[in-house]
């Protein structure tokens, strides 16, 4: 069974970091990208970012590039999402995905 698990989310002020991890298993992880959606409230689903399956491609929305930074660690099936500079529009639950499958995200606030 293919499981995709998010935790690290949480309430922030803004200016402040959070790092988001994703722990997968049932599927062979390395040999697969991985990407971030975030879904803010009232608003649909965005992507955030992505990895290739060996972590050389990383890729960001343009509304993150150079806040956040995406990165895996192949030995222990996890995906990472550092998170820098928060500000409130970063609000929403973030989603980790592969091969179609999603985990069932998790929620980061930014507020004062």
């Amino acid at each position: 069974e293919v499981q995709l698990v998010e935790s690290g989310g949480g309430l922030v002020q803004p200016g402040g970091s959070l790092r988001l991890s994703c722990a997968t298993s049932g599927f062979n992880f390395r040999t697969y990208s991985m990407s971030w959606f975030r879904q803010a409230p009232g608003k649909g689903l965005e992507w955030v970012s992505g990895i290739d399956n060996d972590g050389r491609r990383t890729r960001y929305a343009d509304s993150v590039n150079g806040r956040f930074t995406v990165s895996r660690d192949n030995a222990r099936n996890t995906v990472y999402l550092q998170m820098n500079n928060l500000t409130p529009e970063d609000t929403g639950v973030y989603y980790c995905s592969s091969i179609g499958y999603w985990g069932q995200g998790t929620q980061v606030t930014v507020s004062s």
